[in-house]
């Protein structure tokens, strides 16, 4: 029976520039991946290196990550936030600053242009359910994955609301086996740093 090897790329947020150091050593190792999937900040790592899968390609993703500051994503505005938050906006912050970030970063526009297969885990707001859209339009489909509920609005693509795909699996190995995968390689992001004490606050 012929191999199928996927690599999956977990959720984590800020976590995610760690997985760009084992992609690194993944590809100086020559193994080779037939299928990408990736959920929320996995999603837009995975994207990237199934546009690129190859070593300048890993290199371009690392000085991504390098350049970036918190305002490149979580452009916090105060007056943004208690004016939604007076009208009853479900969520904290304009997507606007991540949508320019992946228009200006991402080297495709369509999922289906990636040079190998790509899929993008989401969840369904109303369900609940794992969505994964694996053709159509990049830069939406990493906007839904990376939704984080109350962070940001949810994405809607075609008759479905999405969301962070970290809520339905944020380490979406099942996608990967139901796509056909015999080898499975995780790319992980980790645990957050321990806390002293309980965070205090809505944004904390």
């Amino acid at each position: 029976m012929a191999t199928k090897t996927a690599i999956v790329f977990a959720g984590g947020g800020s976590l995610g520039a760690v997985q760009v150091g084992m992609l690194r050593a993944l590809v100086e190792a020559n193994v080779r991946f037939d299928v990408v999937v990736g959920a929320s900040v996995g999603a837009i790592n995975g994207a990237y290196f199934a546009a690129r899968p190859d070593l300048e390609g890993v290199e371009a993703l690392a000085s991504f990550w390098c350049g970036l500051r918190k305002t490149d994503i979580f452009p916090l505005s105060w007056l943004d936030t208690c004016r939604g938050l007076i009208k009853g906006r479900g969520f904290l912050l304009q997507p606007a600053a991540l949508n320019r970030l992946l228009g200006q970063a991402l080297p495709i526009h369509r999922i289906e242009d990636a040079t190998l297969p790509l899929h993008i885990v989401t969840t369904d707001l109303l369900s609940g359910a794992k969505t994964v859209p694996s053709s159509g339009e990049l830069r939406q489909a990493l906007l839904a994955s990376a939704a984080i509920p109350l962070v940001f609005p949810c994405v809607k693509i075609a008759d479905q609301f999405l969301i962070d795909g970290s809520v339905a699996s944020n380490t979406p190995i099942s996608t990967a086996v139901a796509l056909g995968a015999t080898n499975v390689v995780v790319v992980p992001t980790g645990v957050s740093c321990a806390l002293p004490q309980p965070p205090r606050g809505l944004i904390a």
